[in-house]
């Protein structure tokens, strides 16, 4: 498993809850937890591409910073033990959408978010197989 199984599920359900509070992750599995947050993440994304091309710099900031608390909280919960490269590969990748979106915030563009909204789809795509 690329996710640590009891810290995602105990700490990726601390962390999740600090970043939204939401009735989904009661007596959810720790696959269900990381696909939460996947699925949270990339809706942040889109919500902070949307208001930059609207130039509601108050919503960019908002949703800048649940995308990244939703990165920090899928990176701290890998297993890098049990994950080995895979585990590795994922951390980089979430440090590519976080370096994504402060491009974006410093030029005050969608494009970065959005490639760092379309990195992440493939990897929440690949996510949701797993599950199925």
């Amino acid at each position: 498993m690329f996710y640590n199984q009891g810290y995602a599920g105990a700490s990726a359900a601390r962390r999740y809850a600090a970043v939204h509070s939401g009735s989904r992750t009661e007596g959810a599995t720790p696959h269900a937890l990381v696909k939460i947050l996947f699925d949270e993440l990339l809706q942040a994304l889109e919500a902070a591409a949307l208001a930059e091309r609207n130039g509601d710099r108050v919503k960019v900031s908002d949703k800048q910073a649940r995308a990244m608390s939703i990165l920090f909280a899928l990176e701290s919960s890998l297993d890098f033990d049990k994950g080995g490269d895979i585990s590795v590969g994922l951390a980089q990748i979430y440090r590519e959408a976080r370096r994504l979106l402060l491009v974006g915030a410093k030029e005050r563009s969608a494009e970065p978010v959005d490639q760092a909204h379309a990195i992440i789809a493939e990897i929440a795509e690949a996510w949701n197989q797993i599950g199925r």
